[in-house]
Parts: C-alpha cells; structure tokens; sequence
C-alpha cells in the first residue's frame, strides 16, 4: 500500500494551493489543516477535498486573498465575514481573535459567514485547547445543498451540520468529541466510493427511501440518516439546533440557495477555565477522568476503551511515523491539476 510522508504532502499541498491561486498564508493553512485531518484518520476531510477546493476557485466560488471583515464586534463578540475565502484560513483567523476575547473577558461567541468548506471542524477547538480554554464549534453548509432528511422523513432537509467541544489537560492526546449529527459525515460515503467499499446499513436511503450499503446511491438521489439509528430523533433534534446556530444566527438562513455556492455558517465560543477553576488543576482533573474513562473494564467484541479523542492521538503517532495513505483515485484526481499548474512534478514522485 503505496504511503506518503507528512512533511512531503504538506509541502506539496501548500504549492499546488498557491499555484492556482492561494497566498502562502493561506496554502499554508490549507495544506496544515487538510494534512493533519489525514493524521488523525479522518481521511474523508484530507486531501480527498483539494480537488474541490480547486475546481470551487476556478468557478468563482471561492476567492483567494478575500478580505476578512470583522463585523458589530463588542469586547466579547464579532461576526465575522469571510468573503467566500477559504474556510480554513477565516475561521483560523475567526478562532484566534476569539481566544484573544476570551482571555481578556473569559468568554467570547464569534459567528462566521459567507466562507468555504472548513474541513475537520476540530481543527479550531483544539486551537483553544492548547491555550488553557474550552472550546465549542458549530457548522452547517448554510444555504448549500442539504444531504440529511428529517427523523422520519426521506426528503433532504438538513446538513450533517457538525458539532465539537474541546478541552484542554495534560492527556498527549487532547479530550474532545467532534461528530456529525447525523448518522456519517457525507465524506466518509465519498471516501468508501472512492475505495470501492459498501458502507454500513443505517448511514443512508437510496432515492426510494430504503436503507442501502451501496455508496453510490448517495448520489443518485439518496440521503443521509440523522445520528441515533431508531433513536434518530435525538440527532435530528441536535441537527436542528446546530442549524439555528451556524444558519440562522449567523444569518446565512437555512433551506438551498439557487446560486449553488458552499458556505460554512458557523459559531464558535470560547471559554477561560481560569474564569470558573484554577487551570492546572482542572487540567488535571481531565487528565484523571479521561484516565479513568480509559481504564474501564472491556467488554466482549472489544480491545479496549478509549477515552474522547484517544483513537485521533494514537493514529497521529502512527501516521507521522509511517506515513499517510492516500486512495488511488485521490493521487489520480490531485495529480490531474498538478499536470495542469505551473508546479514540477506531482504526487506520485512522493508515494514510498
């Protein structure tokens, strides 16, 4: 199984961004975000998406060099808008100035609009984490084309709408959950297609309404299943919620826009533990409860427990030391616009 190192993808990312288009802040981000998704295993928010990104930029729909705005912004609160830039360069710069509020008055809320696809939403709480502050992020693809129907229904109403919360300790691998609402983030259906995979029953309908483990029928008209399975109503409730927060409140609305354009609504808040608990010892005490979490007896069918985050942090250490694998039609699909950039060479000259 052909594998690419980190340093080596990360590099190569960060040039073929720039080559159609992308400042080196921004390919920086970019290739940093999308690289270290593939780290943690999360392989369906990697470099899988670059393709898109690209061909999203030579549509217009994502402006390289986009000014950011800071919009009815207060001691502990902004609205932020992104000017159809990269999403993992705005709500870079989104998450920092509310890290920056929040360590000045304790608490800050930040809400996003009108940028592109943000990639692994964890990628920020974990920005907050690392500076002794809880985070909690949500995101929806604002008034781009919804992929979720409602508990009960076979119509596409929602979008996978993802939440994460973030906490920091003294684990090498930060505590946080970063989950879909609904049943599977729609690049995991991509990325088994991708590998010629059938996915498990209960993650979506094909066009008729029926549960299938056939990925392809996700684009032939089909929809994702909210998170919960015949307890779906909870996702769906939790869905709902995280549509308020990152389409309403942010102001980008809900339902599908006719312009067509991806846009990640979201809101971000963050918390300074030192305005509730003496940061060490709360630290600590995460430290301690994801420990005990970890050491909890196993039951039949598994190896062990994992304490929230765990599994990423393990397969991090792997990754970095043996390399990252990257499907076939993945290295084919970059490799087509690497041919056709101004850069020498492309991924193959990197597979080991």
């Amino acid at each position: 199984m052909p594998l690419i190192n980190h340093n080596d993808l990360r590099n190569f990312i960060s040039q073929l961004m720039q080559s159609y288009g992308a400042s080196e802040d921004e390919a920086t981000l970019i290739s940093e975000h999308s690289v270290e998704a593939n780290l943690v295993g999360h392989d369906s928010h990697g470099v899988i998406q670059i393709p898109t990104y690209i061909d999203r930029i030579q549509r217009g729909h994502i402006k390289p060099g986009a000014e950011i705005e800071v919009n009815n912004e207060s001691r502990t609160t902004a609205r932020i808008n992104g000017n159809w830039g990269f999403g993992y360069y705005v709500s870079d710069f989104a998450m920092k100035l509310a890290i920056k509020k929040a360590r000045q008055d304790n608490i800050a809320a930040i809400t996003v609009v009108q940028q592109s696809h943000v990639g692994r939403v964890a990628s920020y709480p974990l920005m907050a984490a690392k500076e002794g502050m809880i985070a909690i992020m949500t995101a929806d693809s604002g008034r781009g084309p919804k992929m979720v129907v409602p508990f009960g229904g076979k119509e596409r109403k929602l979008g996978t709408n993802p939440i994460c919360i973030a906490f920091p300790s003294n684990l090498e691998g930060t505590m946080f959950v970063d989950m879909a609402t609904s049943s599977v983030a729609a690049g995991k259906i991509n990325l088994a297609r991708s590998r010629g995979k059938d996915i498990p029953f209960g993650w979506i309908l094909d066009k008729d309404g029926n549960q299938t483990n056939d990925p392809n029928d996700f684009s032939q008209g089909g929809a994702i299943l909210p998170l919960g399975a015949d307890q779906g109503h909870k996702g769906y409730g939790l869905s709902a919620a995280v549509e308020t927060f990152s389409g309403i409140l942010t102001g980008l609305g809900f339902g599908v826009s006719k312009d067509g354009i991806h846009n990640d609504g979201c809101l971000m808040i963050v918390m300074n533990v030192e305005a509730f608990r003496d940061l060490e010892v709360f630290k600590q005490e995460v430290t301690d409860f994801a420990l005990d979490l970890s050491s909890t007896e196993v039951a039949s069918g598994y190896d062990r427990v994992y304490y929230p985050g765990e599994i990423e942090h393990i397969t991090k250490q792997d990754r970095m030391q043996n390399g990252i694998f990257v499907e076939d039609t993945t290295v084919a699909n970059i490799n087509k616009f690497a041919d056709e950039s101004d850069i020498k060479g492309n991924l193959d000259t990197f597979l080991h």
